[in-house]
């Protein structure tokens, strides 16, 4: 499903933070295999799908030099998670040969209503697509079915993969179909033009610990994940995993974390920030690191720490 399986290992080996959020939005797996609606990887089409190195050599160059990068992301700067996925999503297309962007984030609206916006609108060797994205990180029941979507909660507990799905089949995919678009579409060449829908879901779906749970019906085989569990569990857990621990903040959750010894955290900050931390928090992710011998920590795994009473 996503043209560069052989390079999910890149955003591990890049150093600049941006660009490994960017090689890990285009290389990673998606979060579902199955859905009601399809799900097409953006730069399916492009030259950089037929020799992926070039797409490697690209991100290779922008480590080496981000600024390009740096001023795009800096230029809108998105403290939303789910708007900095896009940003680094429009940067990308902006660039990949074989790929023409259209438009993004286009309104769709109705007396002066908006309706909706189409994520991306591009073309490519088979077509014009309009293409939902979205970034998405759901916590699987505490034990028992995990099957049904509607189980996955977001870590505020609010979001659920079932409604996302729902939005994305009742509302969002079929805009450019609806007759309040036919003016938006005409304005960019695309009158009698036929517009694929589909959508890319990338993510981490987190598991119960302890305690344990199917994933989700329609999941991945390859889907990246992690665990999930409640701050009394946190001792007996950290007790059986050795390594570094530390708190990602939200803007870092992306791609695997790489840290220097200079931002390591040491066990007595770790236990200072815990003890700090309120009862009632909301959910703050962990991750553990291990020395990978050229003077870098990568993250091995990652979790959620959430308050002894979540989901409620």
């Amino acid at each position: 499903m996503t043209p560069f399986s052989q390079l999910t290992d890149l955003p591990r080996q890049l150093r600049q933070p941006r660009v490994r959020d960017l090689a890990w939005v285009l290389t990673a797996p998606p979060l579902l295999e199955h859905a009601p609606w399809p799900q097409r990887h953006p730069l399916a089409s492009s030259d950089w799908a037929r020799q992926p190195e070039r797409l490697a050599d690209w991100l290779r160059a922008l480590d080496a030099d981000d600024r390009e990068l740096e001023g795009w992301l800096n230029s809108h700067l998105e403290r939303r998670l789910g708007l900095y996925y896009e940003r680094l999503w429009q940067f990308a297309l902006r660039a990949a040969p074989g790929v023409e962007l259209l438009a993004t984030n286009l309104p769709i609206r109705q007396e002066g209503h908006t309706l909706g916006e189409l994520d991306l609108l591009l073309r490519d060797a088979e077509g014009v697509h309009h293409l939902e994205l979205a970034i998405k990180l759901y916590l699987g029941p505490g034990d028992g079915d995990g099957l049904d979507p509607r189980h996955w909660l977001g870590p505020g507990s609010h979001d659920r993969l079932d409604l996302k799905l729902a939005h994305l089949s009742g509302h969002q995919l079929p805009l450019p179909a609806r007759p309040e678009a036919r003016e938006a579409l005409e304005e960019l060449g695309l009158k009698e033009v036929e517009v694929h829908s589909a959508f890319w879901m990338g993510g981490y779906l987190f598991y119960p610990w302890p305690g344990a749970c199917e994933a989700p019906r329609g999941a991945h085989p390859e889907h990246l994940q992690g665990r999930w569990l409640p701050l009394s569990a946190w001792p007996a857990y950290r007790e059986q995993r050795t390594g570094i621990w530390q708190p990602l903040p939200r803007h870092a959750w992306l791609a695997p974390a790489r840290l220097t010894d200079l931002q390591l955290w040491d066990d007595e900050a770790l236990d200072a920030w815990l003890t700090q931390l309120d009862q009632q928090a909301p959910a703050q992710m962990l991750v553990r690191l291990e020395e990978a011998g050229d003077g870098a920590w990568l993250e091995r795994e990652r979790l959620f720490l959430v308050r002894d009473s979540w989901p409620r």
